[in-house]
């Protein structure tokens, strides 16, 4: 499906090859390590990264077999929901092309740490699961690096901070991401999906100026705001002359809503957690955001929900959230069932770095790394995709007995990976990969450990 992003043949064969082996290879995803699972260590090693170094494939064509998956199993009239969000991959080489110094998002909130290392947008879409309602899987249908533009020194004339000023702007991830939501609005359009909604959830650092007063034709934003924004109610026009207006009377601050108990809770259903929840929220529409101009929005106050972190111990209840809607008319159901699936996009952060090795890659050229991570992101959405066709009943391999009382409802990717592997190195090793319990023998004895090769490379965990 993706030959259309190669422009010759062997390269697609060989980047088959590489991506196969980065899904499968154990150890560090390095350039290196992927020959290596290929068991290519012993071939020359340059045709490998001329194919990142030289842009010998086209990044975004890598990703548009994902998109026409995702788009081909939608409803005729169901939206297409997308996450959009940045990750921050750490690096130690001084040299790495896009490398700064940044913001610890895993730092403590009561002190502000930096680490060195590179900045990437994703966007996700959101595949839903036709077996459970409410349920869905995101998939990677777009990576770009973002990288900060390169400050010039003191001395340099007043041209060269003109233009590092515009480059700084430009490069911002606001700016970023509002291209990044235009590009995949129009590749709707050019799939004849014009009249295909598309939802996008976003977290707060993208619900600013820059995001919403660059929307797209038919595309809705839902995402995080401050709990003391300042919002008004759109202006009467019927006030007599003047310049007009675009802002009305002062609406109560997102927590002073909240804690108005005037404004009755709403109950609207949603997935998540595993599980449909019955969520309470307040909302007010339409209303008028600075940052939005003169477009009406939806305001949305989410009540936490109570848990207990273990059996009989007393309640406890996370922050509320507080979402702005570019659509006032948006259904409520959908608007909260949409934003809960951004949590999705960071469960592919996750596995793109625990799992997948995004960012060991041993590259500092500007095209190797902007290459490198796109193209296993690009192999783990094919890997995503593949593994939500599985029509078979039951697994090629069994569950651990740990896990055979309580088994997943999905398939998570280290089980995707572990059957990939063993359909590729299964026969190889001439086992029966469905009986495992048969050749397991008791016993603590290393003698008793020469059959447990197979177990170790299938159930492989990382």
């Amino acid at each position: 499906m993706s030959r259309c992003a190669f422009a010759q043949e062997r390269t697609f064969e060989r980047a088959h090859t590489l991506a196969l082996s980065s899904l499968v290879g154990m150890g560090r995803k390095t350039v290196s390590g992927i020959l290596c699972a290929g068991a290519q260590q012993f071939s020359d090693w340059s045709a490998a990264y001329r194919l990142f170094e030289w842009e010998r494939f086209d990044t975004d064509a890598l990703f548009a077999p994902a998109r026409c998956e995702v788009l081909t199993r939608l409803e005729a009239e169901e939206p297409f929901v997308a996450m959009l969000d940045d990750t921050l991959v750490r690096k130690r080489g001084r040299r790495v092309h896009g490398a700064a110094w940044r913001k610890d998002p895993l730092g403590p909130p009561f002190h502000t740490n930096f680490v060195w290392g590179q900045r990437f947008v994703q966007v996700s879409a959101a595949l839903p699961d036709k077996t459970t309602p409410g349920r869905a899987r995101a998939i990677p249908i777009d990576l770009t690096h973002a990288p900060s533009a390169a400050k010039p020194s003191k001395r340099a004339p007043e041209e060269q901070w003109v233009e590092y000023r515009a480059r700084q702007k430009a490069m911002k991830l606001s700016y970023l991401g509002a291209q990044r939501l235009a590009s995949l609005r129009s590749w709707l359009d050019e799939q004849k999906n014009r009249t295909r909604r598309l939802i996008v959830a976003v977290d707060g650092s993208y619900t600013n100026r820059t995001v919403f007063r660059n929307l797209p034709h038919n595309t809705v934003v839902i995402g995080r705001i401050r709990k003391d924004a300042k919002l008004f109610l759109p202006p009467d026009q019927a006030l007599g002359p003047g310049r007009r207006r675009f802002y009305g009377k002062r609406l109560p601050t997102p927590e002073q809503l909240r804690q108005d108990e005037s404004v009755p809770w709403i109950p609207v259903e949603a997935f998540a957690a595993g599980k449909t929840h019955t969520f309470e929220i307040k909302t007010i529409a339409p209303v008028r955001w600075q940052a939005a101009g003169a477009s009406d929005l939806r305001l949305v106050v989410v009540r936490p929900l109570a848990y207990r972190p273990r059996i009989r111990s007393r309640l406890l209840y996370r922050n509320p959230s507080y979402l702005l809607c570019t659509d006032p008319e948006l259904p409520l159901e959908r608007l909260l069932q949409s934003y809960l699936w951004r949590w999705e996009v960071e469960l592919n952060f996750r596995d793109e770095k625990t799992l997948l090795g995004v960012g060991q890659a041993q590259v500092r050229t500007p095209e190797a790394v902007k290459t490198v991570p796109a193209f296993i992101v690009a192999a783990y959405a094919f890997l995503l995709l593949a593994g939500t066709v599985d029509k078979r009943a039951s697994s090629v391999l069994p569950l651990p007995k740990w896990r055979a009382h309580d088994p997943p409802a999905r398939k998570t990717t280290a089980k995707l990976i572990n059957e990939l592997r063993s359909e590729l190195w299964g026969k190889a090793m001439g086992v029966n990969l469905g009986h495992f319990v048969d050749t397991a023998r008791p016993g603590t004895k290393p003698v008793l450990l020469q059959k447990s090769l197979p177990s170790a490379v299938c159930y492989a965990i990382k």
